[in-house]
């Protein structure tokens, strides 16, 4: 494995999952016993606990196949990387963003890299990969483009979905 990097929440939305329980607690308290309270903040704690790490179990991985969450793509349909700095990330979301584009990314996340998707039958034109070591991934997807290219045993190129 070249690069690996999971997107994490940061501490912020742990504590705000914790808030959420303790305010449904509270709630559940103010209505009844102490004990259906307890219960109560433990279950609703859980629930958010649940959420954000599901949120924020998105994994970036670079080795034989570049991988974002479930989707993967193959090195010989990797095209040009840019790595972005934390303006041009922004520009890259909103205002120069393509609809067409696949996207791993998390809020949390203002670092990224562009990887163009050199493949007619895909209808995403690039990839838009958040990153908190944007240089990495980008070496690591460079790397890969130039000695990954492989072929099917009939020489034809494989594709990830």
């Amino acid at each position: 494995m070249k690069h690996r990097e999971r997107l994490t929440a940061p501490v912020g939305w742990w504590l705000g999952a914790t808030g959420f329980g303790i305010t449904c607690g509270w709630l559940v308290f103010v209505a009844t016993t102490p004990v259906f309270a307890t219960v109560a903040t433990i279950v609703a704690a859980a629930i958010g606990y649940g959420f954000v790490g599901a949120y924020g179990a998105l994994r970036v991985a670079v080795g034989n196949e570049l991988h974002a969450g479930r989707a993967h793509v193959t090195p010989e349909f990797l095209g040009q990387v840019e790595v972005l700095d934390r303006t041009a990330y922004r520009e890259v979301m909103g205002p120069r963003a393509d609809v067409r584009a696949w996207l791993a990314t998390r809020p949390w996340i203002d670092t990224g890299v562009r990887v163009t998707i050199d493949d007619p039958a895909d209808p995403h034109p690039y990839w838009l990969l958040g990153s908190r070591r944007p240089d990495r991934l980008a070496a690591a997807i460079e790397d890969l483009r130039q000695t990954g290219r492989r072929t099917t045993a009939g020489g034809t190129p494989q594709k990830g979905s």
